[in-house]
């Protein structure tokens, strides 16, 4: 499966902004798909996630409420919606897709990843 992000860019602080991920390559609609960040000098972390289905999702704590990840298979595209953006959000973002598996595997760093895209960069200004 290959993947590219867009929808990246400058912001202020409160405002809002939609990431793509458009995946390619058979069986594109059968893997999780989910979102990650790293910010400088950081570790990549898990933003969120969306089941194979579509059916199921899980976010880190500071998404929570916040972003929401959608997809639509017949577009074979995903979605990060980041509303309330704050400055600690500034990051380049991924997205990835994997086998299913139970979703809480995300957030505890346990899956694995059959693609990354390149990323997009994000950057709110405060």
């Amino acid at each position: 499966v290959d993947l590219e992000e867009s929808g990246g860019g400058l912001v202020q602080a409160g405002a809002s902004l939609n990431l793509s991920c458009a995946a390619s390559g058979r069986f594109a609609n059968l893997h999780d798909m989910s979102w990650h960040r790293q910010a400088p000098g950081k570790e990549r972390e898990f933003v969120a996630v969306i089941n194979w289905s579509g059916a199921s999702t899980r976010y880190a704590d500071f998404a929570e409420g916040r972003f929401i990840v959608s997809r639509v298979d017949a577009k074979n595209m995903v979605y990060l919606r980041m509303n309330n953006l704050k400055s600690e959000d500034t990051a380049v973002y991924f997205c990835a897709a994997s086998n299913p598996r139970q979703l809480s595997d995300y957030g505890l760093g346990k899956a694995n990843f059959a693609s990354w895209g390149q990323g997009t960069q994000v950057t709110v200004s405060s």
